[in-house]
């Protein structure tokens, strides 16, 4: 049965009066509609294209495997880098996927055919995040070598480097705009900084526990962090002011992505959990992992949306009804 089929008949459930009752955040539900085994080890990050019919997974078993977002069916296996797998990010345009790994690299592939089209020796430590600036020209990585960077997407080249973080740094996002960087990790903070210049902005503080993700909404309003304190923190964007604390994951919250007005997280208690982001409240809590979730991503308009984690499973999810209202 293919992904699209098992839509259709979930899509009774989802309209009749019992799944009130599932959609009930006290009552959590499995909404799994195919799982896609695969990878040989973790999965730790997961990307769709922006067009919504591919679904990157990246793993600690060194590979990056491509599936087909419709059907589940897996469409290729990238192959290059000499260690885990941490972050995978589609380019803008969805031509290219990015890839970074504990190997120190940043890798780009063709996303049509697979094959390598640039290797960037990017850090001295494990690469662990990776974002595209929106107009798609260039690339933010970030280290446990405790920095971060710029680099130019089609040359490769460093643009700029930011120092100031004291311990690893796990996240990183461009501003909406592109003029900003912002970065997060285990010391706990959250640092804006000058893409072009490497220069210190601000530093955001609330998260009493290392920054694993920040994400922001499609207006670039809002930004969202998620933390090994338990807790997913909503942000203003222009002046760093905290705007809400969501609360309900028990141990690391490992993953946010934005659809729409909601906000997804994914956590070690093996669940994921979506929330209002007007009103701070947790709208569903999702179930069916079998071990801690390391991974949430959605489509551009919050349609569909996976998780993944450390069984080594990708799993497709139920629509999504409210989202991209």
């Amino acid at each position: 049965m293919t992904y699209r089929t098992r839509l259709a008949a979930l899509a009774a459930v989802l309209a009749s009066p019992l799944w009130v009752a599932a959609a009930d955040p006290a009552q959590p539900a499995d909404e799994t509609v195919l799982e896609l085994p695969g990878h040989q080890a973790d999965v730790f990050s997961l990307a769709f294209s922006p067009d919504g019919k591919l679904l990157a997974s990246a793993s600690k078993d060194r590979t990056i495997m491509l599936w087909d977002a419709v059907t589940g069916e897996p469409v290729r296996t990238l192959k290059g880098h000499t260690a885990d797998v941490l972050r995978v990010a589609f380019s803008p345009d969805g031509r290219q996927l990015a890839s970074a790994g504990a190997d120190g690299t940043v890798r780009l592939w063709d996303a049509a055919t697979g094959e390598p089209v640039r290797t960037i020796k990017a850090h001295s430590g494990w690469v662990a995040g990776l974002a595209w600036s929106r107009d798609g020209k260039h690339l933010a990585s970030c280290s446990a070598d405790k920095t971060a960077s710029v680099w130019d997407a089609k040359t490769g080249q460093k643009v700029s480097h930011f120092k100031g973080h004291t311990a690893e740094v796990w996240t990183v996002v461009f501003a909406a705009d592109g003029r900003s960087v912002l970065s997060g990790g285990k010391d706990k903070t959250i640092r804006v900084w000058d893409a072009a210049t490497g220069e210190p902005i601000r530093t955001l503080k609330g998260h009493t526990g290392e920054v694993f993700t920040l994400a922001f909404d499609a207006e670039g309003s809002m930004l969202a962090s998620c933390a090994s304190d338990g807790s997913v923190r909503l942000w203003n964007a222009q002046d760093g002011t905290e705007l809400k604390k969501l609360t309900g994951h028990q141990g690391n919250v490992y993953t946010v992505a934005f659809a729409g007005r909601e906000l997804f997280s994914s956590g070690a208690d093996r669940t994921a959990r979506v929330w209002d982001v007007a009103t701070g409240q947790e709208v569903r809590k999702i179930t069916g992992e079998r071990n801690e979730a390391y991974a949430v991503a959605c489509t551009a308009g919050g349609r569909e949306w996976a998780t993944a984690g450390k069984d080594r499973v990708v799993r497709l999810k139920a629509p999504v009804a409210t989202a991209g209202k």
